[in-house]
């Protein structure tokens, strides 16, 4: 591995020069001039950690066989913690049709084949290393992503029993942020990208984080509640109250005021549903009015 600020001056010697920085809100990444490479500076959230799954978790998904980025170089400096892959040919899904969206989404069923993997004593928890952040219980990973504060929300305790018969699920291994571009597709193969989120836990939680993201970003985007095509999202397997939770864990890390822009009886509304159609629509309400609340993407 790779460390300090002469090793980052060395990798960008050996691998850029990189050029002008996209900032999002937990990174800030460059490409190199000749598009081979890309450096990633982790920022916000435990950059340390985020770096240290990020990284693990790409070398063990490329033994398994997964088209994923190489790991150039990896370190910690001044500047931040940083890595830096190699690049991968191929453009992002597209969900711009609902054709597009489709293809999308056989492309998340056919991938979850292969990745959400399960092995005995797998506990959930962060990346796909198991250590001392792993929790015993399914639904006490989840609730640990939101902040303390929630803990006082007049939801929290609803939330927390609905979480409970994840229990009877097996815990496997999860990207943990399958959006349209983390999905890279050419002539050849479909690679993914983006490992950061990268974790143990029930499967239904990245089908949801699929559907999360279709519907948020297609609203944001323009499109009406009654235009999401959640009819194709309902190939995904369902989850009403982990559906309830990826709202939550949006808006928890949103403006600190966002978090109380939604109405319990909406929340508690979406965790007890059992019907996928049902569910995404009430979702696609629920973001729609927070859209006109002003919350950001």
């Amino acid at each position: 591995m790779l460390d300090g600020d002469a090793t980052l001056r060395e990798a960008e010697l050996q691998y850029g020069p990189f050029g002008c920085a996209t900032v999002k809100p937990y990174s800030r990444t460059q490409w190199a001039a000749d598009g081979s490479s890309l450096l990633k500076v982790y920022t916000g959230v435990d950059p340390e950690g985020r770096r240290h799954r990020e990284v693990e978790t790409v070398r063990r998904a490329a033994h398994w066989g997964l088209s994923v980025p190489e790991v150039l170089a990896t370190g910690k400096c001044d500047a931040g913690s940083w890595s830096v892959f190699r690049t991968l040919p191929g453009v992002p899904c597209d969900v711009r049709t609902d054709r597009a969206i489709e293809e999308y989404i056989g492309h998340v069923l056919g991938l979850a084949h292969r990745l959400h993997r399960s092995s005995p004593g797998l506990a959930p928890g962060p990346g796909w290393t198991q250590d001392r952040g792993s929790h015993a219980l399914q639904h006490h990973f989840l609730l640990a992503q939101l902040s303390p504060r929630c803990r006082q929300r007049p939801w929290w305790a609803a939330l927390a029993d609905s979480l409970h018969p994840l229990e009877s699920q097996p815990v496997v291994y999860l990207h943990g942020d399958l959006k349209p571009e983390h999905l890279l597709l050419d002539e050849h193969q479909l690679s993914v990208v983006d490992w950061e989120a990268s974790a143990r836990g029930p499967a239904v939680v990245d089908y949801t984080d699929v559907a999360f993201h279709l519907v948020r970003d297609l609203l944001y985007a323009g499109v009406k509640p009654g235009g999401v095509p959640i009819d194709l999202m309902t190939w995904l397997p369902f989850s009403g109250p982990v559906l309830a939770w990826r709202m939550l864990l949006w808006l928890d890390r949103r403006r600190p005021q966002d978090i109380d822009l939604v109405v319990t009886r909406d929340i508690l509304r979406l965790a007890a549903e059992d019907h996928a159609s049902a569910g995404y629509a009430s979702l696609a309400r629920a973001i729609s009015a927070l859209r006109t609340a002003s919350v950001p993407r």
